[in-house]
């Protein structure tokens, strides 16, 4: 599957990252690990530091997949409103929910800062903006669900708005405990910690099948057998083509970044922003003063990603630019790409072990919150690995019963 076309950001701006060798043997572990992407380096990480023996395999080169055109906004709220979560899930999952996805943003932030700030992870405030006076409700009651259960958010009115930035809206919730990140550079440092604790990596390593021969799980790589305990798949969207019972449907999204930019002292702390409106469009800063801009997912054919998409849509994410900061106009995009972007039709994540294959566990963190949904599935397989099995597993289920929210919600 083509998971992206265009030029991205992170790669280009990486420089020389560390190369892993490709499997050249037949190997045993206790995990398994399919997938070099951000869930799979916080697995691999996580469970190396837990003690487990991990060998992580890679088809490709590490976050070469959707990872790297990930663009790195970390909010505890999700594409699907916890007014919406309630109504779908009941108030004492909603809420959970929520809060977990508190918790892993800051779980993300320690990490960061124990490799030392490698991926360039810094907490941001969050603009949620009403894009018409239609939407003006629906925002404000999700506002005081959230103030009710004690979920850090405040409300701005127009002219507060107007006060901090260059535009005015009707109004929008401004959430903290947020942040944003660079994936590529967190992904490869959370790589180097995995091996530094024992995790054994290998790029260029398609897995082509597996199958489960009593207690073990035994996967072929080319020429070479890994028999593991466990397996986590971690392949992100490509997981859609493991597993037939799928939950979720694929898009194509689009975000560029812009040339360094001057203006950056009217974009108030820096936060990222975003809107109700749907699709919806979300930016960032970048450390580098730059902009990313990104969002108007559209339908995505039956044939896969349109390659050239992206340039036409570039084009009207630079006119929505700026229309919100006039001193953008005539900015250039300097990167800019189309990915493939899945979202679940309940606005959850999939994360958990398959009852149809034992010992196989997934990791499908569908949605705008895909760094978050990882961290919450790294350590919740970890645990049920450990055999501390959480209650929270029943809620992300692979085979739950999926619907959509009678409520409006950002998928």
């Amino acid at each position: 599957m083509l998971l992206h076309s265009g030029t991205l950001y992170w790669p280009a701006m990486a420089g020389q990252v560390h190369q892993y060798p490709s499997l050249s043997r037949n190997v045993q572990c206790e995990v398994l690990i399919i997938g070099g992407g951000l869930s799979g380096a916080l697995a691999a990480c996580t469970l190396a530091k837990s003690g487990r023996q991990v060998i992580l395999l890679e088809k490709q080169r590490i976050a070469s997949g959707s990872s790297s055109a990930n663009t790195g906004l970390i909010q505890y709220t999700s594409d699907k409103t916890l007014t919406s979560c309630i109504h779908t899930f009941g108030e004492e999952q909603g809420v959970r929910f929520y809060k977990s996805c508190l918790d892993a943003v800051k779980g993300l932030l320690d990490m960061d800062r124990e490799l030392g700030g490698a991926g360039e992870m810094f907490p941001r405030n969050s603009l949620y903006f009403a894009s018409s006076d239609e939407d003006l409700a629906d925002l404000y009651e999700e506002y005081e669900t959230l103030h009710r259960y004690g979920l850090p958010a405040e409300w701005l009115n127009r002219g507060e708005i107007a006060s901090r930035f260059p535009f005015a809206k009707p109004g929008a919730i401004y959430t903290s405990g947020d942040a944003e990140l660079n994936p590529y550079r967190l992904i490869h440092a959370l790589m180097t910690s995995a091996a530094a604790k024992g995790a054994e990596i290998y790029e260029n390593s398609p897995v082509t099948g597996f199958h489960h021969e009593g207690n073990h799980v035994r996967c072929r790589s080319g020429e070479h057998v890994i028999t593991a305990n466990h397996v986590i798949i971690a392949a992100g969207y490509e997981s859609q083509e493991i597993r037939r019972d799928r939950g979720a449907y694929l898009t194509q999204s689009f975000a560029l970044v812009t040339e360094p930019v001057s203006f950056l002292d009217q974009w108030h702390e820096k936060c990222l922003i975003w809107e109700s409106a749907r699709p919806y469009l979300y930016l960032r800063t970048t450390p580098d003063h730059r902009i990313i801009v990104g969002g108007l997912d559209e339908q995505l054919s039956p044939s896969g990603l349109d390659e050239a998409r992206f340039r036409s849509r570039s084009e009207v994410l630079l006119e929505r630019l700026a229309e919100l900061f006039p001193q953008a106009a005539g900015v250039k995009a300097e990167y800019a790409w189309g990915a493939v972007f899945g979202q679940s039709r309940d606005g959850l994540p999939f994360i958990g072990e398959h009852p149809d294959y034992p010992g196989c566990w997934f990791m499908e963190g569908y949605g705008g919150n895909g760094a978050v949904y990882s961290y919450i599935a790294a350590r919740l397989i970890t645990q049920a690995i450990m055999g501390e099995r959480s209650p929270d597993l029943e809620l992300y289920a692979l085979k739950r019963s999926s619907r959509p929210s009678p409520a409006r919600s950002r998928s």
